[in-house]
């Protein structure tokens, strides 16, 4: 018997196929809420071929979204192809595994509580989660408090997309570190201002949210951007880029 988790982002969704709460494949494709189940099952039905998998062994479809629009297709894809009800998450679907605690737990997006369910289970309940995501979040989970709010920022995609839309000068980069903080050409003053803005907001977050809860928090990372960033955030202990999926399994 194996499971299906889905974690629809706002760039990207990922699928991944488990079986005994171990992730044995996963696949990335660009969130499009106009997708339609019939384009899902024909892309994933080559997927599973390719590995040695049919439609027939998976019996729960779980599904963490941030993009509402594409939840109505997902659903489908489960009834139509997989032959069982879509599990989206929610805050009542979570509740039984962490405690939420923020002024209004429905507005808690679903991809933060999964992350924090997966920390909680996996490294520490007293835990600061940092998602290099479309935006840039800090979230704080406590051992009495369980799900406690945190902190949102711009992306460093969209703070660097930003910032070349509006300055007609400044070209396009990749996100890098730069060989030295003090840039001697616009593309290392672009990548110092990207890379070292981000990693002194991110450590001086850190810092004040660990102040305000009295914790030391055990800091994980995840996002696709956490590689990069984490070499040079000393305080980042764990890197885990399959942390909401690790969730999503937690809930079946």
């Amino acid at each position: 018997m194996m499971d299906l988790a889905i974690d629809v982002g706002n760039t990207n969704t990922v699928f991944a196929l488990c079986e005994d709460k171990e992730i044995k494949h996963s696949w990335r494709c660009e969130t499009n809420a106009s997708r339609t189940s019939d384009e899902y099952a024909m892309w994933l039905l080559q997927l599973f071929n390719l590995n040695g998998y049919n439609f027939d062994q998976v019996k729960h479809l779980i599904v963490s979204s941030v993009v509402p629009d594409a939840n109505f297709n997902l659903q489908e894809l489960a009834t139509h192809y997989f032959k069982c009800e879509a599990v989206m998450v929610t805050v009542e679907t979570v509740l039984p595994h962490i405690k939420i605690t923020i002024d209004h737990p429905h507005e808690a997006g679903a991809d933060l509580l999964v992350n924090a369910i997966a920390c909680a289970k996996h490294y520490s309940r007293d835990a600061l989660i940092l998602d290099f995501g479309t935006a840039t979040t800090l979230t704080l989970i406590t051992e009495k408090e369980g799900y406690f709010g945190g902190v949102f920022a711009p992306g460093v995609n969209l703070s660097l997309n930003a910032l070349v839309s509006a300055a007609a000068k400044l070209p396009k980069i990749s996100i890098q570190k730069p060989p030295h903080v003090r840039g001697t050409n616009t593309v290392h003053a672009m990548q110092s201002g990207i890379f070292w803005g981000y990693v002194s907001m991110i450590e001086g977050l850190i810092e004040k949210l660990s102040h305000e809860v009295d914790i030391k928090p055990t800091v994980i990372a995840t996002g696709g951007l956490a590689s990069i960033f984490s070499p040079s955030i000393p305080a980042i202990e764990h890197v885990d880029p399959d942390l909401t999926l690790k969730g999503l399994i937690e809930l079946v």
